[in-house]
């Protein structure tokens, strides 16, 4: 068995893992999906000074408190730059980070690391619609959901991000190099992290494709878990 701490992005929170962790429990694993400071359920506690340190902290704490050991800690999107974070702080208490279509995290905010398109809307939608201190939602279009069913289950549920996780330097000593990484690569939209996804192979990880938009846990829950099962079950072979 295997213990899984599935980390969401922007504007998501735990709930976005409700179509893969019950594949990932099917096949005999534990598995925690919590919910950032700041956003979903959490959105009370939003406030412009809620940062990356925040996040790091929430999934750092959590894994604490449950004292889980032996972990498979999946970062989607921004959840990336929050997991090399983690791994940085508590190397020991995992046994791989996941990068799934996101930042792999290398001390630079993630403002940055963003190609100049994105990056630019970013910053101007804080401006212009987030108060300075807040980035509005991204139409989902744009990261490749266009099923209508899943566009109405993702909608209402998504909440305002805080900007300073984004403006964040990532504090790092180079203990999150102790843990192996991993890299799992959406490529049917944009594909704002295939750079990542390159730097990954490139640096001797394990690199897997999905083909689906960005926000695979939601539009392609199987093939996810199925790839999630591999890379765990490889070790145990």
């Amino acid at each position: 068995m295997s213990t899984f701490v599935l980390v969401h992005g922007a504007w998501h929170g735990g709930w976005c893992w409700q179509r893969t962790a019950p594949l990932l429990e099917r096949a005999g694993h534990e598995v925690h999906t919590p919910t950032l400071t700041g956003l979903s359920n959490t959105a009370h506690l939003l406030s412009p000074a809620v940062g990356l340190d925040t996040h790091i902290e929430d999934i750092v704490s959590y894994i604490e408190a449950y004292d889980l050991s032996e972990v498979t800690l999946v970062g989607h999107s921004y959840g990336g730059q929050v997991i090399t974070g983690v791994a940085d702080r508590i190397p020991d208490r995992l046994a791989r980070r996941v990068h799934l279509d996101g930042f792999i995290g290398d001390g630079r905010p993630a403002i940055e690391l963003l190609p100049e398109g994105p990056a630019g809307h970013y910053r101007h939608s804080v401006t212009e619609q987030g108060f300075d201190w807040l980035i509005p939602l991204r139409p989902l279009e744009k990261l490749g959901v266009t099923d209508s069913l899943d566009l109405e289950w993702l909608t209402p549920r998504l909440t305002p991000h805080p900007w300073k996780t984004y403006t964040d330097a990532l504090s790092l000593s180079g203990n999150h190099e102790k843990v192996t990484g991993v890299f799992i690569e959406s490529v049917d939209w944009m594909r704002v992290f295939q750079k990542y996804a390159e730097i990954a192979k490139e640096s001797g990880w394990e690199t897997y494709t999905l083909n689906t938009g960005h926000e695979s846990m939601v539009t392609a829950p199987g093939e996810l878990a199925d790839t999630l099962l591999t890379i765990v079950e490889k070790d145990n072979a």
